[in-house]
């Protein structure tokens, strides 16, 4: 695994005389991000983009940071150790916080198995981190198994899997929790837009 440089000390931060505030009038909405985590299968991946889909038919500015697509580039030289994972979310969390100052709604889809990963990323990004917990039994996740994962990882040709022979851990107090195993795509995307509109984050057709 790739370890990351420390940071050089001849850098100096350029404060923009763009600001996100002014990103916002312009768009016509603020930017936050919207932080899925669960199990694989758990339906992450699908959630957010039906949330961007809705939203962008809305006219608002999206984008969905996915596990798969970011390990085509950004992060494909990780593996899926602990300490990669480690390194995996937290190039998510710094790319994620970018996205939010050029005034994005940033919705990811990550595992992000552990709650100090996923306490990092808060805590870079402040108060404009929320967390989705999309909550699927493990029996459901492995039914559903579109990609074979989970049938390869009790098999043994995928160590270190998440729920199988690496753990999970449940956040403790997400903003939201998405039952995403009894319920439909439409019903879990319209009790998020809800929550976001109890923010004030989003406003049905704002334009």
């Amino acid at each position: 695994m790739t370890t990351p440089s420390p940071k050089s000390s001849n850098t100096v931060w350029h404060h923009a005389t763009v600001t996100r505030e002014r990103r916002a009038k312009l768009n016509g909405h603020k930017s936050v991000l919207l932080w899925f985590t669960g199990l694989s299968g758990a339906g992450k991946s699908t959630l957010a983009h039906a949330l961007e889909e809705s939203l962008y038919q809305m006219g608002y500015h999206t984008f969905v940071l996915d596990g798969d697509n970011v390990r085509h580039g950004l992060c494909g030289d990780l593996g899926f150790s602990n300490e990669a994972r480690v390194e995996n979310i937290r190039r998510i969390s710094e790319v994620a916080k970018l996205f939010v100052e050029a005034g994005v709604i940033v919705l990811t889809a990550f595992i992000s198995p552990f709650r100090a990963d996923r306490a990092k990323a808060r805590n870079l990004v402040g108060a404009d981190f929320f967390e989705i917990y999309c909550r699927c039994p493990l029996d459901v996740c492995e039914e559903r198994d579109v990609k074979g994962l989970y049938r390869r990882a009790r098999a043994g040709e995928i160590k270190e899997f998440t729920g199988i022979s690496s753990p999970y851990e449940e956040p403790e107090q997400p903003e939201l929790v998405v039952e995403t195993s009894g319920r439909s795509i439409e019903d879990c995307v319209e009790q998020i837009l809800n929550y976001l509109i109890q923010l004030g984050i989003y406003e049905p057709n704002p334009r």
